[in-house]
């Protein structure tokens, strides 16, 4: 066992409402990895809010370490799920404080044998009366409660993570927190990676609030390290501040205790900056206190200020990261897939490899081809403008949110928007400079880029812009927004324009490939970078034993074989594309298969896809759409569409892929899938549960055997491998991630017994975590 996995199983043993939990393990690495069968035990005791308290055992000296009462059960193993941090919705009970600790001592029983030298042995002799008949009782019952709480606890496993940013900046906050109160633990590993005893001292939860600032105080921190979510993660530092002044004020020396260790989530602020900030509040379930950024007081080595292109950063909720090089943001957002997959995925290490660079946008300002800037209702108007008499009496302010508040701040021009995008806004602008009478309530105001392609092999310029429309339908598009774009070496030139109506069609390019869209509905925002995205995917979407095969065919033909070829497996030849929406992956990929099938829910989404593939010439045998039902949706794949032949392209909405849909895809079992998403949280989570072919999401247990070590899996037994994870930048200055996760199936003949003798489903877990162990509730 690694020192560097104790911190991962203390989250797992700590992370719930237990006050006290006993984690005990065993493991032995040799050549051939962690075994069944090991030498070393660990037993670790936590009390929660106290003390962590590790002691290791070696059984090849003392096979029964006294004392040791789960060394002969260890091998019932518990989920090692990492209990999801606290929720803002979690409450207190009647005993507790708001951080869910005991508030003080529980009032005790009321007692009614007040006299105890005559009363005591009397109860007690009417008591011993009834005594085998209360056990009875009792056994019955604590059977029953026994069941019920292992109906509660799998019921527990199978709930989803929801990959909110709440969830993601919990993680973070729980692991920085642990991180510094590492520093100051008293005692060390050593070289062999033996674990020694270690004692990790947590201030109490009075200690701690006693020592926070009170909000609206003015501090000073020092920025530790980037959330997943774009924020800064800081501790306090130097001075505290009155809230009267500049700097820290007339403030006391902070000291090396509890407050040091309070984490302060801020925005706009990097790594190494000292900030001076405004204290908003303190979380005390959630562990951390919230602070508005009011300026940088010692600037970070990663800050250029020089680089940041708009005058309304950190102070519109748009962008995080313009003070940041490119490089160092496309680091932070492979350090985002990373985390994600070990907070989320409820995988181990080892079968997660190694997260591939951020693949950069070409464009890293003018890459949004849709904008929707908005405008709040009348002052008065109430909730949703319900009091219509109330009328504007000048233009309201139209932008983006003001960060940290529900205020509208009005923004005049945006530089991330492409330039169509950033000549509608202005246009936009002027219209309602004139127009804001006629509104009542707020609004959000649409602004997509569209394209109309010329060729320009024979046409001089002035030919092609008679070939375009003279003006823009100003029914659907922003008035005067025509944006020329010359491409010379493709032989075309794209006339850009900006629509504002939903209901109006929007037209864009991928390469060669065209698609047609509602101008509301959802297309990748970043055209610049959907050529490069999508290559990636062709290059990514067949095995690469069968692009090998193929190269091999080409290179020998002329050569003499002298050895029989292995047996390939069957070649892919049909690509289902699961959230197919208007048909992007369907349509670009469809040249690599037989046959393509895109599916999707949304019956307008099946009807523009159609319309894609009619657009770009292909037939429907070799692109087909099908509005399938949610609850059957493999049900409509073709019935020629071999799972051995077939490769399933997942690219769901943020929340994810729903446990319904992963039961079927698993059911299913297509050869390989790639799974694309623009939260890279839940597509942890989802891989996590292909991986281990789980559709509960949990280490579910047989009801009848809830001892038996065995996993519950599909009926199948399919399950899935990671091949490769990689981020792309979809979203440059911001803190957002797009992430791309390649599986292969496990096929029957990586199943059978390893020469250890343990069988698949045990090795989903030994394999994996290098640990059996065993979590015990006291």
């Amino acid at each position: 066992m690694r020192p560097s996995s104790i911190p991962t199983l203390l989250q797992r043993a700590c992370g719930g409402n237990a006050s006290h939990a006993r984690l005990s393990f065993r493991t032995r690495t040799n050549s051939r990895g962690p075994s069944l069968f090991t030498s070393h035990f660990t037993t670790i005791t936590i009390r929660q809010g106290k003390k962590f308290k590790l002691t290791s055992y070696d059984t090849s000296a003392d096979p029964t370490p006294k004392g040791n009462t789960a060394f002969t059960n260890f091998l019932t193993m518990a989920d090692p799920t990492p209990t999801t941090p606290p929720r803002k919705t979690d409450k207190p009970t009647a005993h507790q404080n708001s951080n869910g600790k005991p508030r003080g001592k529980r009032p005790a029983p009321h007692n009614h044998n007040h006299n105890h030298n005559t009363n005591q042995h009397q109860n007690n002799n009417n008591s011993n009366q009834n005594d085998h008949r209360q056990n009875n009782n009792n056994n019955q019952q604590s059977a029953l409660g026994k069941k019920r709480q292992q109906k509660k606890q799998r019921k527990r496993e199978r709930d989803m993570q929801t990959g909110s940013a709440e969830e993601v900046l919990a993680f973070d906050v729980r692991d920085l927190r642990r991180a510094l109160l590492n520093e100051s633990a008293s005692g060390s590993y050593s070289v062999e990676g033996e674990l020694e005893e270690v004692e990790v001292e947590e201030p109490s939860f009075a200690e701690e609030v006693k020592s926070l600032p009170e909000p609206g105080t003015e501090i000073l921190v020092k920025v530790v390290e980037l959330s997943s979510t774009g924020e800064a993660l800081a501790v306090q530092v130097g001075k505290t501040g009155t809230g009267k002044g500049e700097g820290g004020g007339e403030g006391e020396e902070t000291t090396a205790g509890p407050a040091s260790k309070r984490i302060y989530v801020l925005s706009f602020a990097v790594p190494g900056d000292i900030a001076k900030v405004k204290v908003y509040r303190h979380l005390h379930d959630e562990g951390y206190s919230v602070a508005d950024f009011i300026s940088v007081v010692t600037p970070s080595p990663q800050r250029d200020d020089s680089l940041i292109s708009c005058q309304y950063f950190s102070k519109c909720s748009g962008c995080q990261f313009q003070m940041l090089s490119y490089a160092t943001q496309l680091a932070h957002k492979k350090r985002i897939v990373e985390k994600a997959f070990a907070n989320f995925s409820n995988l181990t290490p080892e079968v997660i490899p190694t997260v591939g660079e951020t693949i950069g946008s070409p464009l890293q300002y003018g890459y949004r081809t849709k904008l929707t800037p908005h405008f709040d209702g009348p002052p008065g108007s109430g909730r949703r403008g319900k009091n219509k008499a109330v009328m504007f009496a000048a233009m309201p302010d139209i932008g983006f949110m003001l960060k940290g508040t529900r205020k509208t701040m009005d923004i005049e021009d945006c530089p991330i928007g492409t330039e169509a995008v950033r000549l509608g806004m202005k246009a936009e602008r002027e219209r309602m400079e004139v127009e804001f009478g006629k509104y009542k309530k707020g609004a959000t105001i649409l602004l997509r880029e569209s394209t109309q392609r010329v060729t320009s092999d024979s046409n001089t310029s002035a030919d092609a812009d008679a070939d375009v429309d003279a003006e823009p339908d100003v029914s659907t598009s922003a008035k005067g927004v025509k944006v020329k774009v010359e491409t010379p070496e493709a032989g075309h030139i794209d006339y850009k324009t900006c629509i504002t109506n939903n209901n109006a069609t929007s037209t864009e390019y991928v390469g060669d490939y065209v698609f047609h869209n509602p101008a509301g509905s959802f297309f990748q925002n970043n055209n610049s970078i959907l050529p490069v995205f999508t290559d990636y995917i062709r290059q990514h979407v067949l095995p690469p034993s069968q692009q090998q095969q193929q190269d091999a065919t080409t290179n020998n033909t002329n050569e003499t074989m002298t050895t029989p070829p292995p047996k390939a497996p069957k070649p892919l030849k049909y690509l289902i594309d699961a959230y197919s929406g208007s048909g992007l992956f369907t349509i670009t990929l469809s040249a690599l298969f037989t046959s393509s099938t895109g599916i999707d829910i949304a019956e307008s989404s099946i009807t523009f896809a159609r319309r894609n593939a009619r657009s770009n010439n292909l037939p429907p045998t070799q692109a087909e759409f099908i509005a399938g039902d949610a609850n059957s949706l493999f049900a409509s794949v073709p019935s020629n569409y071999s799972p051995d032949e077939t490769v399933v392209i997942l690219d769901p909405p943020r929340k994810g892929c729903d446990a319904d849909f992963l039961s079927q895809l698993l059911d299913f079992g297509p050869k390989r899938i790639v799974y694309v998403s623009c939260n890279v949280h839940t597509q942890a989570r989802d891989v996590g549960v292909l991986v281990r072919g789980e559709p509960t999401g949990g280490f579910g247990r047989d009801d009848k055997e809830d001892g038996d070590m065995k996993k519950k899996v599909n009926e199948k037994g399919v399950r899935y491998e990671i091949e490769s994870l990689r981020g792309f930048d979809f979203f440059p200055q911001t803190g957002h991630v797009e992430g791309v996760a390649v599986l292969n199936r496990v096929d029957d003949d990586n199943n059978k017994d390893n020469d250890n003798g343990d069988s698949l489903s045990e090795m989903i877990a030994i394999d994996a975590v290098d640990t059996v162990w065993k979590l015990v509730v006291e």
